[in-house]
């Protein structure tokens, strides 16, 4: 079988780490592909957006399927592009992308089929979002509706942080069109967990959950990220949560997109805040999360080509997905001053010492290489260190060891990845 993969990032290094593994996959390509994810499949240079290329790509080359799993191509409709041209593609529609691609759309989902999530409103208007944060309770969250790479999201303490917040996302434009709409949402305490499941338009099948770390600073401080970090499985994600979630969550929100005529095929990520009134929805991504995928993948033991393809042909249901009984943290090396702005061509060292090593990865996010072949950075996220033990508290400790094997000037990580498990 030979196979497309699209994008370039640490999820897609994950994702290509398991398409090789597959049984059914003899040629591997991925537009365009990263320094790390060249040392396993042939790159192409072609950019995600352009689905005419991509798709004569996949013409031209007898490509079997295709796999995308990145918010901008998947919303834009790049399944669309490929099914109309008559080829596989594993990932979601645009009508249905829509459940990440616009947060104003998802939260009325939830609204409207009883799916428990915070309190809302949704504006549109500058001015009129300012005068309901007059009558709020602060703390309060502001999310840019559109897709804004995992940033457009602000917890305001005070009325000025919130006032603040409006201005730079509807009009500084801070994230462009994204926050021409702004969600303004009642804030949620309590323990944030991930969980992904592949969805075949009726069934659905978990993956195993996880635990992301947004903020740059160590405690959770700072500005948000794509993601410092993150560990799986969440000890917080216990039987007693999984039941509630599958009958109030999960399945109702397979079946509500089915309903509004938009049925769901691809993975569908569940971001979820555990609070005492018990779990509600925080947000859904139409894709495989990052860096989540670099610890949960790592850990499934069902071959990905047979899942996907379950995906495409609505038989989800005759899949027995499988997860190792381990555990898996990573830790993501970041560019000196990232989530502002960074210097990139930064030679990376040490790269070597994962070779060979099969419970750790150096999974590339930001890298490329530069006119004498070197590996170097090209990103805020430069590389996720993931590490798989028995436990977690020894995954953690093995993934910040080998965290020191590699490096580059200025790299940055945080010291408290995981430090959760330990109160668990």
């Amino acid at each position: 079988m030979r196979v497309l993969l699209v994008g370039g990032g640490g999820r897609e290094h994950a994702i290509a780490v398991s398409l090789i593994k597959s049984r059914h996959v003899d040629k591997l390509y991925c537009a365009p592909g990263n320094a790390g994810i060249a040392k396993i499949a042939e790159c192409v240079p072609v950019g995600t957006m352009d689905f005419d290329a991509l798709t004569a790509f996949a013409k031209e080359n007898k490509i079997d399927l295709t796999v995308c799993s990145m918010d901008d191509p998947l919303c834009a409709g790049i399944v669309d592009a490929f099914e109309a041209a008559g080829l596989r593609i594993f990932g979601t529609p645009a009508n249905a992308a829509v459940i990440e691609g616009s947060k104003a759309f998802s939260k009325d989902l939830m609204k409207r089929y009883g799916i428990p999530t915070a309190a809302y409103e949704t504006f549109d208007d500058a001015d009129k979002a300012l005068a309901y944060l007059e009558k709020a309770p602060m703390p309060i969250v502001l999310k840019a509706s559109g897709l804004a790479l995992g940033k457009g999201v602000l917890i305001c303490n005070t009325l000025q942080e919130a006032q603040d917040g409006i201005r730079e996302l509807m009009t500084d434009k801070k994230f462009g069109d994204a926050g021409s709409q702004v969600v303004i949402e009642e804030f949620m305490t309590g323990r944030e967990v991930s969980v992904l499941a592949f969805v075949d338009g009726s069934h659905y099948k978990l993956m195993s959950s996880s635990q992301d770390h947004k903020r740059i600073g160590d405690g959770d401080t700072g500005l948000n990220t794509g993601g410092m970090g993150t560990f799986s499985p969440s000890p917080f994600y216990t039987e007693e949560v999984d039941a509630y979630c599958r009958e109030h969550i999960y399945q109702k929100t397979v079946d509500a997109m089915k309903a509004e005529g938009r049925p769901f095929r691809g993975v569908l990520y569940f971001g979820l805040m555990l609070t005492g009134d018990g779990p509600k929805v925080l947000e859904y991504n139409t894709r495989f999360g990052d860096p989540e995928t670099q610890v949960v993948l790592p850990r499934m033991k069902t071959d990905i080509v047979d899942v996907m393809n379950a995906c495409i042909d609505g038989t989800l249901d005759q899949i027995d997905l499988q997860f190792e009984d381990n555990a898996a943290v990573c830790v993501v090396l970041a560019s000196g001053g990232y989530p502002g702005s960074y210097e990139k061509g930064k030679v990376i060292s040490g790269l070597e010492n994962f070779d060979g090593k099969d419970a750790y990865y150096c999974f590339h996010a930001g890298t490329a290489f530069n006119d004498r072949g070197e590996v170097v950075t090209s990103g805020g996220r430069v590389l996720g260190i993931t590490a798989v033990g028995p436990t977690l508290k020894e995954a953690r400790a093995e993934a910040y060891r080998a965290s020191e094997w590699v490096t580059f000037d200025g790299a940055y990580k945080r010291s408290d990845i995981g430090k959760a498990i330990d109160q668990a």
